[in-house]
Order: C-alpha cells, then structure tokens, then sequence
C-alpha cells in the first residue's frame, strides 16, 4: 500500500472512500444495477437447487417459474440500463418496465416457495427431507435470499432521488494548501 493511497484529505476521509464517494456523486444509480447485478448472479450459482427440485417435485409452473426469474432477472438489469443514460433524465417507461419484472421475480419466487412448502405438507406421500433431499430446504433458502435482495433493488431504485441527494452534500474537496507564495506571482503580464 503506498502512501498516496493512506493519505487523508481535509475531510479525515482515506482518499480510495473519497473516490468512491465521487464516483457515486457522479452516477448514483449504479447502486440499483450492482444490487440487481448481485441478486442475478446469487440464483445463477445457485440454480442447481432450483433445478433439482423442480425435478423432483414436479409441481404446477416450478419450471416456468424458474426460467422466468432468470429471463426476467437479465432483462430487468438491461431495462435499467436504459432507465437512467448518461447525462440525460431517467427514463420512465424503462424504470416501469423494470419495476413490473422485478415484480414477476418476486411473485415466481414466492410462488415457487409455496410449492415447495405444499410437496413438504401434503397429506399423501410428503417429500421427506433428509441427506438425499437437502437440496430442496436449500432451494427454498435460495429463493427466500434472492426475493430479500429483488426487493431491496427495488426499494434502493425508488430511494435514489433521496439518497443522490444526500449523496451530494458529503464534502469530498481537497484543500489545497497555500506555502504563502501566491501573491508574489505576477499575472498581469507587464514587464
């Protein structure tokens, strides 16, 4: 680690958190995207319970509930890559659109939640989860955790009018400081 990275600025800030900060101050929604980012690649790695279940329980819709969530998971993240372009005012019809698949997400993963809870209840011949079947109780984990994350891209994409507003009133200046020089430099061009 050199230095220049454990320098602290005026503000008592390590100067990497400042750049940081900046760069939110600069595109605040990119939070939004790496939330949506995050709940897509947490299914992704573990779709291998997803599809497992699906494949012994065998329940109504557990496989299109599966396919749209990861369809729906993608195109929610071009979706808002379009809602807010660079420089230019966010873009309604995108963030609707966005805000209805992840709305789908949620209702796939709540759905398919349900079905797992009904196969682990029913009255004739229940799943019974042991070392055989554990990857159904880690399924429904799954899917609990990625609701959780969709809700809260959906909560952090409403929020972001506040949050870039306060995102902008953290002070990230540098002072610079004066050896008592500056006066004696002569602008004026005369000589």
């Amino acid at each position: 680690m050199s230095a220049k990275d454990t320098k602290k600025t005026a503000s008592h800030m390590p100067e990497f958190l400042r750049k940081l900060i900046v760069a939110l101050k600069r595109k605040p929604d990119v939070i939004g995207l790496l939330v949506l980012a995050c709940a897509f690649v947490y299914y992704s790695l573990n779709l291998t319970h997803i599809s497992d279940t699906t494949a012994k329980i065998q329940g109504s819709g557990m496989g299109l509930c599966g396919f749209a969530t990861m369809l729906f998971s993608m195109l929610s993240m071009v979706c808002y890559l379009n809602a807010f372009p660079r420089r230019k005012k966010p873009v309604i019809p995108m963030i609707v659109l966005m805000a209805l698949m992840v709305a789908v997400i949620i209702f796939c993963d709540n759905y398919y939640m349900g079905l797992i809870a009904t196969a682990l209840t029913r009255a004739e011949n229940p799943i019974i989860l042991d070392k055989t079947t554990i990857y159904i109780a880690q399924a429904y984990n799954v899917l609990s955790t990625h609701m959780a994350i969709e809700i809260a891209a959906a909560v952090i994409t409403a929020l972001l009018p506040v949050y870039t507003k306060l995102l902008r009133k953290i002070n990230t200046s540098i002072t610079v400081e004066d050896n008592g020089k500056l006066g004696e430099i002569d602008i004026s061009g005369e000589d």
